[in-house]
């Protein structure tokens, strides 16, 4: 498995989340955002920690370099308070198991906080490597669903929950 650790996101993230936001890596969450919606979003996740609904972090390898982010964030679905997470790798990046180890990471720490039952996850049904990330870190495929991402635009999305309480099991 590839070698990668979390790091809480951190000011300096900025550039990172600029290359995140191309259309390739944007391309099943809605297309890439304006400058100032990448600014808006850096502002928002340095501080995410701060308030208590989730964390975003930077997916780090061992050689410093910045590879992506992860992240996990408070939401109500269907009537139940969960976390949802959400990851992106850089292209030169995918296809090395990078998203399936930050992913698992992030649940690790999601599930220290013992405060919600059940994570889930909103990949595209057309984005088959988020799907399989889902699939390796241990999560169980409840279905389709409409879902809205970003706000104000429905895109059909695979339904992913996996039970917080429950032993680790991705690989």
């Amino acid at each position: 498995m590839a070698q990668a650790h979390i790091e809480p996101w951190h000011e300096s993230d900025l550039d990172l989340l600029r290359q995140l936001n191309s259309p390739e890596t944007r391309k099943h969450t809605g297309g890439p955002e304006t400058d100032e919606q990448v600014l808006a979003r850096h502002d928002r996740y340095v501080h995410f920690a701060d308030t208590g609904q989730g964390c975003m972090f930077t997916v780090v390898l061992p050689d410093g370099a910045r590879a992506g982010s992860v992240g996990y964030w408070a939401r109500e679905w269907r009537e139940q308070q969960v976390y949802e997470l959400g990851w992106a790798v850089l292209p030169a990046y995918r296809g090395k198991g990078l998203a399936t180890v930050a992913v698992l990471a992030a649940l690790d720490v999601a599930r220290a906080r013992r405060d919600r039952r059940y994570a889930h996850a909103y990949p595209s049904v057309d984005n088959p490597a988020s799907n399989a990330v889902c699939r390796k870190a241990g999560f169980t495929l409840l279905g389709e669903t409409g879902f809205e991402y970003p706000p104000g635009q429905m895109m059909r999305a695979n339904d992913w929950q996996l039970d917080l309480t429950a032993p680790p099991t991705g690989s």
